[in-house]
């Protein structure tokens, strides 16, 4: 009976708690399993971290997504979560859940991208040798992502208002200070390479160029794949004469128009005022509109 609790409780809840609980659950996994089996953790996530060598890379492709769901420390894997469910929520009052799931999973594989490349590339890494694991460079494309976005969204600390584009700046040009003497130089590739991809994301998605639209059609597929046939959606063809046709399109077009018109109106009002100055029925209105992307 618990158990199917905690399984509904799971299928409904918002994506940023499934991933929080994916991340905790996977970390419990690894270190109940080397406590109960005496087991050192590296040897039950060595296939799944990410390999700084392109030969470890080409025979474990999967470890570019799965090396962002692990953690061997636990305050590592903490602060992680806290930042992904503070920044997180934003996205999902302006976006899709599916949205969020691109920029956390591409964020993860670009961070992976540019560590692994910066140690087949750059002269300073010739002699070492690690691999990679930690959400961190999925959650900075998170954080850069959304103070890009909506950069003069205000976040209050205690007696503090802040900016999210000065949590974004701070935190990333700490990443570039510690970068040659903090000895995690893999990790803090892996926050420049996820933040980065958020940046560029959130500007060109600005323009109206959705350059995570390719992975979300993947996402769909593969969640296609997992359905029950009989669930699949069916695709059934209506001829309609031409007139009604142009007729319909003409009123979805229209509608859509004035619909993108509402909703760049209230982003307007965020970029100059904050996401606070919403009122509530334009922060139901995004709401709606991103769970319809």
């Amino acid at each position: 009976m618990a158990t199917n609790n905690l399984l509904y409780q799971f299928k409904t809840a918002s994506i940023i708690i499934k991933v929080i609980a994916i991340n905790v659950i996977i970390f419990l996994l690894i270190h109940l399993g080397a406590f109960f089996f005496t087991v050192y953790p590296g040897i039950l996530t060595k296939w799944f971290v990410l390999p700084e060598n392109i030969g470890g890379l080409l025979s474990q492709p999967w470890s570019l997504f799965t090396y962002s769901f692990l953690h061997f420390d636990f305050f590592h894997l903490l602060f992680n979560m806290l930042w992904l469910h503070w920044f997180g929520k934003y996205i999902l009052n302006l976006f899709s859940e599916k949205r969020f799931l691109t920029i956390y999973l591409l964020g993860g594989l670009f961070g992976g991208l540019l560590f692994v490349l910066s140690y087949n590339v750059l002269p300073v890494f010739k002699n070492d040798s690690g691999f990679l694991l930690g959400a961190s460079g999925a959650v900075m494309a998170v954080i850069v992502f959304i103070a890009t976005y909506t950069p003069n969204t205000a976040l209050r600390f205690f007696t503090l208002t802040i900016k999210l584009w000065q949590i974004a700046l701070f935190l990333f040009l700490f990443d570039l200070v510690r970068l040659p003497t903090s000895g995690n130089e893999g990790g803090l590739l892996a926050h420049v390479g996820g933040a980065i991809f958020g940046y560029v994301y959130a500007i060109q998605l600005a323009k109206g160029n959705d350059i995570g639209k390719w992975f979300e059609n993947m996402l769909d597929w593969f969640a296609n794949q997992l359905k029950p046939r009989s669930k699949r959606p069916f695709k059934k063809v209506h001829k309609t004469p031409h007139a009604k046709k142009a007729n319909a399109k003409t009123k979805v077009s229209n509608s859509k128009m004035e619909h993108q018109k509402k909703i760049d109106a209230i982003l307007d009002k965020i970029g100059k005022s904050g996401y606070d100055s919403l009122t509530k029925a334009e922060k139901d209105f995004l709401f709606k509109a991103g769970k319809e992307d």
